[in-house]
C-alpha cells in the first residue's frame, strides 16, 4: 500500500491566501474603530458574494450572532465571516461551497465558553435555517461569550 501526499486541495490554498490578505490588511494602520467598521464592511461583502442557500444562511447567522452578542465584532477568518472578541474569534460561518461540502457549517473556536462536561460539539451542520435552529444558534453565541 503505497500513499502519496497530494499537497493542499485548490481550496485550502485558497483559504490561506485569504487569511494572509486579512493578516495584512488587519496590520497597516488606523484606529481600531476604523479597522473595526472595514472588517464589518468586509463581512457584509464577503456573504453578499456567496450563492443560494449559502447567502441565505450567513445573512441570517450574521443576524443572529449581531443581535445575540453585540460585543463580538465581525470579521474574515479564512475568507468566511467570522466574530471575534478582543481580536480573537469565538465563532465563524463557512459555507459549504468554499471546500464544495454538503453543508455549511457553525464553528466555535477554542475561546468559545461552550465546556460541558469532558466532550462538546464545536461545529454544527447548517442545512437550512429554521426558527429553532436561529433560537439554538442565539443560545450558543451567548453562551459562547458569557
Amino acid at each position: 500500500m503505497s500513499s502519496t501526499y497530494e499537497g493542499f486541495t485548490a481550496e485550502e490554498r485558497a483559504a490561506m491566501k485569504d487569511h494572509a490578505q486579512e493578516m495584512k490588511k488587519a496590520s497597516r494602520r488606523g484606529s481600531r474603530a476604523e479597522k473595526a467598521a472595514e472588517a464589518a464592511r468586509d463581512v457584509l461583502a464577503k456573504i453578499a458574494e456567496m450563492q443560494g442557500s449559502d447567502r441565505t444562511m450567513a445573512e441570517r447567522v450574521h443576524a443572529i450572532v449581531t443581535a445575540s452578542a453585540p460585543a463580538l465584532e465581525p470579521r474574515l477568518w479564512y475568507g468566511s465571516p467570522a466574530y471575534a472578541l478582543d481580536g480573537k474569534v469565538v465563532c465563524f460561518f463557512q459555507p459549504a461551497a468554499k471546500f464544495k461540502t454538503r453543508y455549511a457549517n457553525l464553528g466555535f473556536s477554542d475561546q468559545a465558553q461552550l465546556d460541558e462536561g469532558t466532550m462538546w460539539p464545536t461545529s454544527f451542520a447548517l442545512t437550512e435555517i429554521t426558527p429553532e435552529v436561529e433560537a439554538r444558534i442565539s443560545a450558543l453565541v451567548k453562551q459562547a461569550v458569557s
